[in-house]
């Protein structure tokens, strides 16, 4: 059984982790007179950070990531030459299943990264 205390703390250093991440990948978009933190951006942060290991981790899902999407497009446009129908099919399938969303939630206060 875990404590409610180290749970807590546990969440907390997590919050700490991302926030110290993202604000150096929003550093580099500041830099760059960007508003949008990218992946790209994330995987250049924990790579200047000396994290290498999730760097790496990072890097991989991010190229996984873009090969599912290339294949998905090439497959909707090949079903899009198939017709309307499919089309409207498509459409009352997304408002049927919508997508998980994943929200964090800062439990508890914990100090900002800088």
């Amino acid at each position: 059984k875990i404590s409610k205390e180290a749970k807590q703390t546990v969440q907390e250093c997590a919050t700490e982790f991302i926030s110290f991440v993202t604000c150096e990948a929003a550093d580099k978009c500041h830099r760059e007179n960007r508003k949008t933190v990218n992946g790209d951006d994330i995987w250049w942060a924990l790579s200047t950070l000396g994290l290498d290991n999730y760097a790496d981790a990072v890097g991989r899902h991010l190229h996984k990531y873009r090969e599912a999407e290339r294949e998905r497009a090439e497959s909707n446009k090949s079903s899009n030459d198939s017709g309307n129908e499919r089309e409207h099919n498509n459409r009352s399938d997304q408002q049927n299943h919508p997508r998980n969303c994943i929200r964090v939630v800062k439990k508890g206060s914990s100090s900002s990264a800088r």
